[in-house]
């Protein structure tokens, strides 16, 4: 039988929304006061969740101890206390949106995923077309990481795409 767990994990970072296809006008009207030239800061809910069968003798999915560790070493060194534009490779050229956040976190813990439950089920995906865009299969005997879900402002859009969940600030957070 398959379950599935959340885990939440809190960061801070910094960013700015430019695209180098937009014009400044452009970036300044799409983008708001993320577009700020300075940059701003944001306190952001990461949520990871896992799905797959329980080990009969330990009762979880996997050991939260080494998801733990995994998003620890593999995406909070990375985020926290950050500049994404800057400090993370992914978004020298990429647009640091919640949804590109979620889907290069997605990314991370799928190239991570074996290296931490290498004895544990392994992360499956359809395999079909873009693998780091295809949708996670789960059969009874493996565990999947799924869900990418952005939350602005209290309005939830749902991604195909598997993994990670980037919470925004609601704007009165962020003010």
């Amino acid at each position: 039988m398959n379950t599935s767990v959340t885990r939440r994990y809190h960061f801070a970072a910094s960013h700015r929304l430019e695209s180098a296809e937009l014009t400044p006008a452009e970036n300044a009207q799409i983008y708001g006061k993320c577009n700020n030239p300075y940059g701003h800061g944001h306190d952001y809910t990461l949520e990871v969740t896992i799905s797959g069968p329980l080990n009969p003798e330990t009762g979880l999915i996997v050991p939260y101890l080494r998801l733990d560790k995994l998003v620890e070493s593999k995406v909070l060194q990375l985020f926290a206390n950050r500049n994404i534009n800057l400090d993370v490779p992914a978004f020298v050229r990429l647009v640091p949106t919640t949804e590109n956040m979620a889907l290069v976190i997605a990314q991370i813990l799928q190239d991570a995923w074996e290296e931490h439950f290498s004895s544990h089920p392994k992360l499956s995906r359809n395999g079909q077309g873009d693998e780091s865009l295809s949708e996670p299969r789960i059969p009874k005997d493996e565990a999947a990481i799924f869900s990418v879900i952005k939350t602005i402002n209290d309005e939830a859009a749902f991604f195909s795409q598997p993994k990670a969940h980037v919470k925004w600030p609601r704007a009165e957070e962020a003010a």
